[in-house]
């Protein structure tokens, strides 16, 4: 059958149309594949084809207040491995063993794994001469990427709050746990390309991401006076060898820790070597004790805001203890204290004066008060761990649990809640939230990215309240028990507290938690302290025996580390035999040096300078002195 020349070239043209169609379509889908689709298919390729080496990001550093650095970073070189580049794992294991100090066959097996990229556990964090080493035996596969480890220049200095870190640089507790997010950066790395067989391709150039550091958290410590209360803390603990000691320092009008150091301590790079419970308890935020006399300034904001009691005009007699529902309350002095005014008896620290006070107020409005202080409740601080205190049940609140809570028995608080309360107190009767962490800051464009702001809680007590307690408070240290902590030239308020100690339900003999708590000026109070000592040996175990002495070590040096200026006026000390002789610095600027020969005193000069007047004296005029003190003096025209 022929077919003719018409249908032929219908068949031709059917045919060329099919044909320029597939084309068409061919031509449109590689169009779509080449720009449309080609970033997208190519990135996957050369993710099949990338190995990546990590590079750890700086953690962020953590300053003190002024700058100071407490925690940084340190190099420390990481090797890494591409177990498909390896020719000959057998002899690269052994070159590595000598270098790292590691078992060969350990190091075999993690470099004949089957995956792209291994990081030597023998080889995480190594020194920089090891690196060096590694780097120029220019062994295949074997590549150093940078690292880092925490350093803590200070070492033990401030470890309870600083915390520490992991092997991965990650926060474990602490600052350095609560701030993890903003302190541990991003990761970069550096992208090379290899076939299927693990060999690199030279043909494509490596990638780099750098990376991105973490922030700097600066904090309202203060470096000086931590160093001060370290200080102090180790002569205390070369002193008394106690089974703890706790310290806070907190400025009162804005609720910024300024210090706070605990106790045993660690380091934080060797926190392994230590107990459990010693590094994982913040003891200044999460201990819980009896507060003893301390807590009496609560009963006694309560009787003056509730206008319950006139400090210099009422009288009380102490015959030593006190009957409440059939109970005994004994004062801390065998026989009492006898007749006395109720400042008195805030000086003397008298149990059954404080009874009375808390009768006065009573019970509702007490626990009210104690419950506006910040008892029983977490204060908010921005550190892990922190306790509430236990505070009576209001319906098991009897006679003598409402008296024993007057003069601080019987109720468990933390540290860092007496310090809140005891600020709120002296501050003018606003209470703060305390807080440790203050800015974070960029760490490429020392940009301010966050920065916190006192946080006012509420109104307590009235300035007038509070005047009359700073006023009571420096009457304790200056004439009752709190002498301890007395400083010529300086106001300081204060009180003591000796609690004993509960175990099993029942009060430990001999064995007490000593503690003072302190303020300065007090006419305008810019620190408060806190100290407890647990169980001090070898001496009498009272707070104004051995906590006082050192609140008033630690605050004379951190009121001049804080630029405070002395005062001329303040209450005078009720002198015994043991106080040494102070003498008032007499005015020598402008005299003449015959008028300084002259001059009849028993202090040493030490003369520097040159000329015939003095233009400089060091104390000023008006400080005192105890007799026999150097005044420096310098000689101008």
């Amino acid at each position: 059958m022929r077919v003719s020349n018409v249908t032929v070239r219908k068949r031709l043209f059917i045919s060329l149309i099919v044909g320029l169609f597939i084309f068409f379509v061919i031509d449109v889908r590689l169009g779509f594949v080449q720009f449309f689709l080609g970033d997208m298919l190519t990135e996957k390729a050369k993710d099949s084809w990338s190995r990546n080496i990590t590079f750890e990001p700086k953690r962020g550093e953590i300053l003190d207040r002024n700058g100071v650095a407490l925690a940084t970073n340190k190099s420390a070189p990481t090797v890494f491995v591409v177990p498909r580049q390896i020719k000959n794992p057998q002899e690269t294991a052994e070159k590595l063993a000598a270098v790292l100090n590691a078992p060969k066959d350990q190091l075999y097996k993690e470099l004949t794994k089957s995956e792209m990229s291994v990081r030597l556990k023998a080889g995480r964090k190594i020194s920089h001469e090891n690196a060096k080493k590694i780097k120029e035996m220019d062994l295949s596969g074997v590549y150093i990427a940078e690292d880092s480890i925490r350093h803590y220049p200070y070492g033990e200095y401030l470890s309870h709050v600083l915390g520490f870190t992991g092997i991965d640089n990650q926060g474990l507790m602490g600052i350095e746990l609560s701030y993890e997010e903003q302190l541990k950066g991003k990761k970069g790395y550096v992208q090379f390309y290899s076939d299927a067989k693990g060999q690199r391709m030279k043909s494509m150039a490596d990638d780099y991401v750098p990376p991105k550091d973490g922030a700097n958290l600066k904090l309202t410590i203060d470096s000086r006076i931590q160093t001060i209360m370290e200080r102090e803390f180790d002569i205390a603990e070369a002193t008394y060898n106690p089974d703890g000691i706790i310290g806070i320092a907190m400025n009162p009008n804005n609720g910024e820790i300024l210090a706070m150091s605990s106790r045993p301590t660690f380091h934080p790079s060797k926190y392994q070597d230590v107990p459990q419970e010693i590094y994982n308890r913040n003891l200044p935020v999460w201990s819980t004790y009896e507060p003893g006399s301390t807590f009496k300034i609560i009963t006694l904001a309560a009787a003056l805001e509730e206008k319950k009691v006139n400090l210099e005009h009422e009288h009380f007699y102490d015959p030593g203890h006190v009957e409440v529902a059939g109970a005994t309350l004994h004062c801390w002095k065998r026989g009492g204290h006898g007749s006395q005014t109720f400042l008195e008896v805030v000086q003397n620290s008298c149990n059954p004066g404080f009874v009375e006070l808390g009768n006065r107020v009573g019970k509702e409005k007490l626990f009210d008060y104690i419950k506006k202080f910040g008892f029983g409740q977490k204060t908010g601080i921005d550190l892990q761990g922190e306790g509430t205190g236990i505070m009576f049940d209001m319906k098991r609140v009897g006679p003598v649990e409402h008296a024993t809570t007057a003069f601080g028995q019987g109720v468990s608080v933390t540290p860092i809640q007496q310090v809140a309360a005891v600020s709120a107190a002296v501050n003018g009767g606003t209470l703060y939230t305390p807080y440790i962490a203050k800015e974070l800051i960029d760490s490429a464009t020392g940009e301010v990215i966050m920065r916190k702001t006192p946080e006012s809680k509420r109104k307590v007590i009235s300035e007038q309240t509070s005047e009359q307690i700073r006023y009571a408070l420096e009457s304790v240290v200056a004439k009752g028990s709190g002498k301890g902590a007395f400083i010529d030239s300086y106001r300081v308020g204060g009180k003591t507290g000796t609690a004993q100690k509960v175990k099993d339900g029942r009060y430990m003999e001999n064995n007490h938690i000593v503690s003072f708590i302190g303020f300065a000026p007090a006419d305008d109070p810019q620190i408060v302290i806190y100290v407890a000592v647990d169980n001090p040996k070898g001496t009498v175990q009272f707070g104004g025996v051995v906590a006082a002495p050192i609140v008033g070590n630690i605050m004379q040096d951190a009121l001049v580390a804080l630029d405070v200026k002395p005062r001329k006026k303040q209450i005078e000390k009720e002198k015994s035999w043991l106080d040494p002789i102070m003498i008032e610095v007499p005015n020598l600027v402008g005299m003449t040096k015959k008028e300084l020969s002259n001059q009849l005193f028993t202090l040493k000069l030490d003369i520097a300078g040159q000329g015939n007047k003095v233009v400089k004296q060091a104390p000023d005029a008006g400080v005192k002195v105890k007799e026999g003190s150097t005044i420096r003096i310098y000689l101008g025209e």
